[in-house]
């Protein structure tokens, strides 16, 4: 028997696989940790890619937001930050014209202590520090139309002088790679906009999909939606498994990004010799996994992996519960996977956070998912479409007596974080249409 364990919160949860049955266990090919992550922070800012130093884009500048990543990521806020507004409030900006703006996307707000959690006390207690709320259509400025999609963004960054961007670069369902242009598109974009970027059509497009960069239209349109409202400088990070910072990325913002980008793509994603009957894997642990909303993204991070009628079994301790009101409510409607193409035949839209319902419809029709967690019952694990198990363990047992004595188990102990492909992928795996 091998022992795998599955992130889960702050912990792990352990499954015995027979040795006979496992496929490949796939983990991010190992990166080595920096040596010392605050001095490469400090050597972007002095020494970026693609644009002059930040002191110098910061001279003369009046006013500064500098947009962060919300509590769902986990990005060392407390080691970047600090060099960042050093460095800006020595180059001449005012303390108190400097706001720190939270991503939060169509994410809830972090108030009160999850703030302090999210950028340090000393931050929290000394700055200008506000979220983005994207459904206050008055907080927003128009910029025109970027391929037929409205764009409003946050007034707060647009006013400001100098425009700095933050973040962690990972692998993403939707944008390809996280950072860079996601911090404002759908970081402090509008619900109207996240509307038509996270509508049916667009997720349906082929190119839609993780670990995907110059054919996703998602990408092409972040990256124009950013270069309207303005970017003067980012400072991107990439992790390993265990959260340790492998590399800092400063500068202009496509340049750095791009240089994030082919880090992370030479670590997460991760070739595997056959598609699994039988995939065992997880929401990714704390922060990600507190939602079920969250933790979705590892049904599309391991979909080209699994054979047609396969048995994916996630586990995830969504100690927040399903995610918004609107998520849980929208779930509840369902009566089957195909109910959901149903409603979506007219308008793109129905309402708020279906694209990560759109994620589950797309993954239930290729294979079952089984769900283990402790954030909400059994009941409401069926409500939501898929078939609740008392561990991991058991669940594993049913798939394998399902698939029998010679299905293949592929094991992805970080999820979301690592995305196993084939060689020969899965054809029209994202373009197939329901609504034709």
């Amino acid at each position: 028997m091998a022992q795998v364990y599955l992130s889960y919160g702050t912990g792990k949860v352990g499954v015995e696989v027979p040795d006979a049955n496992l496929l490949q266990v796939v983990h991010m090919k190992p990166v080595p940790p920096l040596d010392d992550p605050r001095s490469a922070v400090e050597q972007s800012l002095r020494d970026p890619i693609g644009c002059p130093p930040l002191a110098e884009l910061a001279h003369g500048r009046e006013s500064a937001c500098m947009v962060i990543s919300d509590i769902t990521r986990p990005v060392p806020n407390a080691m970047i930050l600090p060099p960042i507004l050093r460095t800006i409030e020595q180059a001449g900006i005012p303390r108190e014209k400097i706001t720190i703006l939270i991503a939060t996307g169509i994410h809830r707000p972090n108030l009160g202590e999850e703030l302090k959690t999210l950028v340090g006390q000393e931050i929290a207690a000394n700055y200008r520090i506000i979220n983005h709320y994207s459904e206050r259509f008055e907080d927003h400025e128009s910029l025109g139309e970027v391929d037929g999609i409205p764009v409003y963004i946050n007034k707060t960054y647009l006013e400001a002088d100098l425009k700095i961007l933050t973040g962690l670069v990972e692998l993403h369902l939707m944008a390809g790679y996280s950072g860079g242009r996601k911090s404002i598109l759908p970081g402090i974009a509008s619900l109207e906009t996240m509307k038509h970027m996270h509508g049916y059509r667009m997720i349906q497009e082929e190119g839609t999909a993780n670990g995907h960069l110059d054919d996703n239209p998602f990408h092409h349109a972040a990256v124009k939606v950013a270069r309207m409202a303005g970017v003067d400088f980012i400072l991107n990070v990439t992790l390993d498994e265990s959260r340790n910072v492998t590399g800092v990325f400063g500068g202009e913002m496509e340049a750095a990004h791009r240089k994030a980008v082919e880090l992370v793509a030479a670590s997460a994603l991760v070739e595997v010799p056959e598609a699994a009957d039988i995939i065992l894997t997880c929401g990714g642990g704390a922060p990600l996994d507190a939602t079920l909303y969250q933790t979705l993204k590892a049904v599309a991070g391991c979909l080209g992996a699994i054979k047609e009628g396969g048995t994916m079994i996630i586990a995830a301790r969504n100690a927040d519960g399903p995610g918004s009101p609107e998520f849980t409510e929208l779930l509840r409607r369902l009566k089957s996977y195909q109910h959901y193409y149903e409603l979506v035949r007219g308008p793109d839209y129905i309402q708020k956070d279906q694209w990560m319902i759109q994620e589950l419809c797309n993954g239930l029709h290729r294979c079952e998912i089984l769900y283990y967690t402790e954030g909400f019952s059994a009941k409401d694990v069926r409500d939501f479409l898929m078939e609740p198990i008392p561990s991991p363990q058991a669940g594993l047992e049913m798939a394998l007596k399902k698939h029998g004595p010679n299905a293949r188990v592929l094991v992805i102990p970080e999820g979301p974080y690592v995305v196993p492909y084939l060689r020969e992928p899965i054809r029209n795996l994202y373009s197939w249409d329901t609504t034709a």
